[in-house]
């Protein structure tokens, strides 16, 4: 029987530790100050322990006595002047500062985007003015490197023989060559344009003194079979006005006089 009492007290005492180890414990110097830390103002009732009766309470001294300016400066956390406070006012500057950079990058990739396409070989060939005018006008050099326009044998033999055929080929091989270059090349929109009109001014007057250069070899040509005629009838003794009126003679005249 004393066996059975023994480990009913025992059972007893094993379910009674832990309902008394779980009981709560209330400080309410601890709440106040937790409180106080937390989000309650700042009241100084609540400075607790009190200094008790003429200041003899000694849980004040051992609270309160390294911390004499304690309850004269507000120091919560989330007070007017508190850490917490500046780190939420800091993290509100930084989200504006974050916000100002944000738009600053934006603004800086759509120049810079903008900047791309002005400056980027890859769309040259986009460009309304080459589309609408520069490409039309520059098409012969374009074509590729033969001499436009069709001439006489005789002319081009000429031309080849002083050299004006391969000057004017290698002209329009040079100005050919800055065309791709200037399409190719990474320069902005407006030293693009102008490049191109330099070079369709360049090109036109090389047309100009190619055509000229033609005509003045067919002048010359038709001259020299001329001379070449009259140096015939004078060596075969040939006299060219037998048998011809004065009028004939001056259309004949006038004739050779226009070659």
């Amino acid at each position: 029987m004393r066996i059975l009492l023994i480990i009913l007290f025992h059972h007893l005492v094993l379910l009674y530790l832990p309902a008394f180890a779980q009981r709560p414990i209330y400080d309410k110097h601890i709440v106040h100050q937790q409180e106080r830390m937390v989000y309650k103002g700042w009241d100084r009732d609540k400075f607790t322990p009190k200094k008790g009766f003429l200041g003899l309470n000694p849980a004040y001294w051992l609270t309160w006595a390294w911390h004499p300016d304690y309850p004269d400066k507000d120091r919560r956390p989330l007070g007017p002047s508190g850490m917490q406070t500046h780190r939420l006012a800091l993290v509100l500057a930084m989200q504006q500062a974050t916000r100002y950079y944000k738009l600053h990058t934006d603004t800086l990739a759509r120049v810079a985007r903008s900047e791309m396409v002005h400056y980027s070989a890859l769309t040259s060939g986009a460009d309304p003015l080459w589309l609408l005018y520069y490409r039309k006008e520059l098409q012969g050099l374009l074509d590729g490197d033969t001499v436009p326009g069709e001439m006489k044998e005789n002319i081009r033999e000429y031309l080849t023989g002083t050299g004006i055929y391969q000057w004017y080929r290698e002209e329009r091989l040079s100005l050919k060559e800055r065309l791709e270059a200037a399409r190719n090349a990474t320069m902005g929109r407006g030293s693009r344009i102008l490049t191109y009109h330099r070079l369709l001014k360049e090109y036109r007057d090389l047309d100009a003194i190619w055509e000229s250069a033609k005509r003045n070899a067919a002048h010359y040509l038709a001259l020299t079979r001329h001379k070449e005629r009259m140096q015939r009838r004078v060596a075969t003794g040939t006299d060219f006005t037998a048998g011809r009126t004065d009028i004939e003679i001056a259309d004949d005249v006038l004739a050779g006089s226009k070659l």
